[in-house]
């Protein structure tokens, strides 16, 4: 490959796009964020530049300007047919003009046309969206800004509209010829605690004593070799809020923007629940497209997808209850399934699965997910066991649209756990697919883990709910006050969540959401599929001689590996083993109120690296002991008293069958108590991972010791020298 210097295309053509710099203001979960890309135009020519880059699916876009050589021109929200006509018909008149579109096939993903940009001219191009920050397990307020866009595949049948389809330049990360520079300003009435990232930022700053507001900044020199995530710890995030808005003053009473919007967080701290024990049908589709064969990120070279999804889908078939039933496809240009229908969860096909798992390679083509899912849905259900389908994904798919119509038609069957894999994976599919079905998203990445005064009238908002016939309750009160917001946020938050429920691309929405689906975005101004912003600059009245130059922005390829892996596989997974309901279409999102599993990173292994780095097809571990013991356990949740056991404590065999109690015949209870106390004495910080395998050994040892559980369980902790509390037993 040839490497150019400076600002210049692979065909040694000046980048009219310079830099992209970024404004977010994060207040309690809420992210407010501003994007400015400048643009100056080096060559004698007039220029027309597009360029293509990721959105979070999520992002309900409402504003876009531009500021030319000093002058400020604002957009109008357009049908989106009507906008690319306005903007041909002005680039053909000499007037300079500004497009911003969603893609088609995909909210995730929008283009920017910039068109009759003058010689030596300068251009800022500014879109605002606000977004709902999602929270994970331990509490962190989560804010990602995309910044990494994979090619994605197009399968047979797909839209041929896409901006995707554009062959625009692709360079590595090191010759992108332009910067990101983010500044996030983050309030919370609550206080907050840190700021963490998976990129470099600057100390934060807290601007009060209080520490109510915080400002970071990300360091100079990102690369665009990962999407740019902060971690905001609020010191009681548990406490309910409600804010409410002003709508519009213009605006007649009965509409979205003009009556008074609600805002209304609960985060309740709901106690740990227990499995049920064999109910559920599981079913898991992996991924084996040949993207997948790709680096998690450009960090390391250590772990590719295919590896990580492996090495999660063996962490969860161990964490399967015995008695349920489940499945493994894998899927690309065609697919093939473990089992020609879902089996029993026993011993026996828990080891016939894990050897197809170690044998998975990506190697079926592309990326066809449509195929295998309607052969899941057409499948006959298993009477007392619901079905929960696990999505194992890079996600890069162009129509999305079409996946997230097929899992929606078939919501009152199952529910979605969708988990997307590496770095740039489609936020509009792996969010879409499990909105859809009433389920929960992940995403599995390489990275670090790191009022005014109240009116005398008051609400009050009351949320109950029973779980293991304790009823708890959470109750926050609020002024009737509204407030006002120039920009509207609650009122476009709420506008985009009802575009997501009726809009579904060009092709995909039925005719009788269309028009609803066109009417809320031009009211609301949130762009949709069937809108796009135009702005024209008519006061530049120079007609083009001829066609413009274009110029196509050059997006990044990913050439390198990831860094170490970053798990979050348990969280939909413990949702599903809770569920013992069939999924209901009218069940609500409760994003905030699902079990998440803690998330943590060790420096020298993936969290659930049960698949060797070196070696894809075998459980080599090397000194990974804790993820040897896991791979051990038995599909009953115990372990037996071998060399592999030994191994692991550090102890010979025959010492340690010394040391058995005489009460306890079985070795395997002798072994499993002694895995059990290891795990809570070597991986206390990483019990959000193994906690539900656990629960299957403790369960086991209890039908198993009986009487003789406190003595034995004494005598183990005495042999191994440990100081674990005898109560995670729960005599």
């Amino acid at each position: 490959m040839v490497h150019f210097c400076g600002l210049l295309t692979l065909h040694r053509e000046p980048v009219p796009l310079k830099s992209i710099s970024v404004s977010v203001n994060i207040y309690e979960f809420v992210a407010g964020v501003s994007a400015t890309l400048n643009y100056e135009n080096e060559e004698k020519v007039p220029l027309e530049a597009f360029f293509v880059f990721p959105m979070d699916e999520d992002s309900a876009v409402y504003s876009f300007e531009a500021l030319v050589d000093g002058k400020k021109i604002v957009a109008e929200l357009q049908d989106k047919m009507k906008a690319r006509t306005n903007y041909e018909k002005a680039i053909s008149q000499g007037h300079q003009a500004f497009l911003l579109e969603g893609d088609s096939s995909s909210r995730d993903v929008f283009s920017c046309n910039v068109g009759n940009l003058q010689p030596g001219s300068k251009a800022a191009v500014t879109l605002k969206y606000v977004q709902e920050l999602p929270l994970e397990a331990d509490g962190a307020l989560r804010f990602v800004l995309p910044a990494v866009l994979n090619p994605r595949y197009q399968f047979s049948g797909s839209s041929k509209d896409s901006c995707l389809n554009v062959k625009t330049p692709i360079v590595p990360v090191e010759d992108l010829p332009y910067t990101l520079s983010m500044v996030a300003t983050i309030d919370s009435q609550h206080g907050i605690e840190k700021v963490q990232s998976n990129c470099p930022l600057s100390p934060t700053e807290y601007l009060g004593e209080d520490k109510t507001s915080a400002q970071v900044s990300l360091a100079a020199g990102h690369k665009f070799d990962r999407d740019v995530e902060l971690l905001i710890y609020y010191n009681e995030v548990h406490t309910p809020s409600v804010v409410l808005e002003m709508g519009m003053p213009n605006m007649k009473p009965g509409h979205l923007m003009g009556d008074p919007s609600a805002m209304v967080s609960f985060y309740p701290n709901i106690p740990e629940d227990q499995p049920s024990n064999t109910c559920g049908e599981f079913i898991f589709l992996m991924d084996r497209s040949g993207s997948m064969q790709s680096p998690m990120s450009s960090q390391d070279t250590s772990q590719l997808r295919i590896q990580a999804a492996k090495e999660t889908l063996i962490l969860l078939l161990k964490s399967l209850p015995i008695g349920c039933y489940f499945n493994i496809y894998g899927f690309g240009s065609s697919y093939e399934a473990c089992f020609p229908e879902s089996v029993k969860y026993t011993q026996q096909t828990m080891e016939e699965a894990l050897g197809r798992v170690k044998l998975m390679q990506a190697d079926l083509g592309g990326t066809e997910i449509l195929a295998p899912l309607q052969n899941i849905y057409r499948g006959p259900s298993i009477p007392g066991h619901p079905l929960q389908l696990f999505v194992f994904t890079d996600g890069e798919v162009t129509d999305t649209f079409s996946v997230i119509k097929e899992v929606r038609i078939n919501r009152q069957k199952h529910r979605c756990f969708s988990f997307g894999i590496g770095e740039g994976t489609s936020t509009s599919l792996i969010k879409g697919i499990a909105r859809a079905s009433g389920g929960t998203s992940e995403f599995i990445t390489g990275k670090d883990r790191m009022q005014s005064k109240a009116a005398e009238t008051t609400g009050e908002v009351c949320l109950k709910y029973t779980l293991q016939g304790k009823t708890f309750e959470d109750k926050v009160t609020f002024p009737l006050q509204p407030k006002p917001d120039v920009n509207l946020t609650i009122h476009r938050l709420a506008a985009k969540s009802l575009l997501q429920t009726k809009d579904m691309g060009l092709r995909e929405t039925p005719a009788s959401d269309k028009k609803d689906a066109l009417n809320l975005s031009l009211e609301s101004g949130v762009i949709s599929s069937f809108t796009a912003f135009i702005a024209i600059n008519k006061e530049l009245n120079k007609p083009v001689q001829g066609p413009l130059a274009h110029r196509d922005v050059p997006r990044p390829i990913l050439l390198g590996a990831s860094a170490p892996l970053k798990i979050k596989c348990q969280s939909g997974f413990r949702k599903a083993l809770h569920s013992d309901r069939p999924p209901s279409a009218s069940q609500p999102r409760g994003e905030l109120m699902c079990y998440k599993a803690k998330t943590f990173q060790m420096d020298d292994y993936s969290l659930c690296g049960l698949i060797s780095h070196k070696d894809q097809h075998s459980p080599g571990f090397g000194e990974n002991h804790l993820v040897q013991l896991i791979y051990h356990q038995n599909a009953n949740g115990s372990w037996d008293l071998n060399e592999d056991l030994a191994k692991i404590l550090g102890m010979s065999l025959e010492e340690i069958m010394a040391a058995q109690p005489a009460e306890l015949v079985d070795s395997s209870g002798w072994a499993t108590i002694l895995a059990v106390i290891w795990l809570h004495s070597n991986g206390k910080d990483l019990k959000c991972e193994w906690e539900l395998l656990e629960r299957k050994a403790v369960a086991w040892m209890r039908a198993h010791a009986g009487s003789t559980m406190p003595s034995v369980v004494k005598a183990a902790i005495t042999f191994l020298k440990s100081s674990v509390d005898p109560a995670i037993f729960a005599f």
